[in-house]
């Protein structure tokens, strides 16, 4: 395995989930499962469902924590049993706790994409030998109550064959076996291992809920917590990636070269493309093209509604996107343009295109539009 793979789990610069203390924002998915323990309805799969970075995965290591931590509820406490549990939280101190933080808890395994033992790059897909491996888990002795854990992040991940396998252990689920899958996009998944599962629906925080994430995590974005919350759309983990990578500073190059539109700044736009060309720049050009949709729906909703975002994410934004985009027949052009430029640039990526080339390509599209 390289050395430099990291975990696809884990936001890079960040916290594991693991790692995570408290999880934020999330009291309605909290409830709903400890009121589905507390009756005894435990569902033998959950899946935890909504958009990347706002807690599915610390929602997931927490009900694996509290599960394997707690015992039973015999739902009968009339003489003098514990009360049921109010809160999925474990003392950070309690054996269960310690072992799942130094990765030997032997009652919870963690399914993610693994390197390829031939390139020692990571796979882009979970396989199916990732989902066998877990018949021999489900198999082992059972501790510390008998409960067993898998946690799969992120089944949207799952090839075919792997999503084939996984469904056969839904359908004979192990004995005091729980699977909490983790998805950004269900419909991805079979329907078949959908009907299956139990789903929690995870919301995007509000700006407060975010600040305390990030604070959380060690993170400081004070001076830009509302620039970080328009762009991440609610996401922690986003605003994260952003605050890490230095998307404001991209961003703001974004806008910029929209400012000097139709013209186009060439000497800021070639910056731009050959920051991103260099080499292990690969998150930033990913991120470089993640800002550059952004813009341009911000861009069509501007057009479309008559009005520029509330909120402005770089220096002069409003000003710039009301003048690219002063009807509603300019909206839809840079919606048209924003489908089409980024699919190209999807493909691009895809086949391993100059990075430079690929950034200027797109540039020179929207300038055709802005023209």
């Amino acid at each position: 395995m390289a050395d430099d793979i990291h975990e696809p789990d884990r936001v890079p610069g960040a916290p594991h989930p693991r790692e995570t203390a408290t999880l934020i924002g999330q009291d309605a998915a909290q409830v709903a499962f400890l009121d589905a323990f507390n009756t005894g309805r435990l569902h033998h799969a959950w899946m935890l469902t909504g958009p990347r970075g706002i807690g599915k995965a610390t929602l997931a290591w927490s009900i694996a924590r509290f599960l394997l931590a707690t015992p039973d509820n015999d739902g009968d406490d009339m003489f003098g049993g514990s009360p049921p549990p109010t809160s999925l939280q474990i003392d950070p101190e309690h054996p269960v706790s310690r072992r799942i933080a130094a990765g030997a808890e032997p009652g919870l395994v963690s399914v993610t994409r693994t390197p390829n033992e031939k390139t020692g790059r990571l796979r882009d897909q979970i396989v199916v030998d990732d989902i066998r491996k877990l018949s021999g888990f489900f198999q082992m002795s059972a501790t510390d109550g008998g409960r067993r854990v898998v946690i799969i992040d992120a089944a949207d991940d799952m090839n075919t064959q792997a999503a084939n396998a996984l469904l056969k252990m839904l359908e004979e689920p192990p004995e005091r076996a729980t699977l909490i899958l983790i998805t950004h996009q269900p419909s991805r998944l079979l329907p078949t291992i959908r009907s299956r599962c139990r789903t929690l629906r995870l919301g995007t925080l509000n700006g407060a809920q975010m600040q305390n994430a990030m604070t959380q995590a060690d993170v400081d974005i004070d001076a830009n917590a509302a620039a970080l919350a328009e762009l991440s759309g609610g996401s922690v983990g986003e605003a994260m990636r952003l605050s890490l990578l230095g998307g404001l500073q991209i961003y703001t190059e974004v806008i910029g070269i929209l400012g000097s539109l139709p013209q186009m700044d060439r000497a800021r736009t070639l910056r731009l493309a050959e920051a991103a060309a260099q080499r292990g720049a690969e998150a930033k050009l990913d991120l470089l093209f993640s800002l550059l949709e952004i813009a341009l729906a911000r861009l069509a909703r501007t057009g479309a509604t008559g009005q520029p975002p509330a909120v402005e994410a770089a220096p002069n934004e409003a000003a710039i996107l009301s003048r690219l985009a002063q009807t509603p027949h300019q909206g839809r052009a840079w919606a048209d343009i924003s489908q089409e430029a980024m699919e190209r640039a999807r493909h691009g990526r895809a086949v391993n295109l100059d990075p430079a080339a690929l950034v200027l390509d797109t540039i020179f599209k929207i300038q055709g539009t802005a023209a």
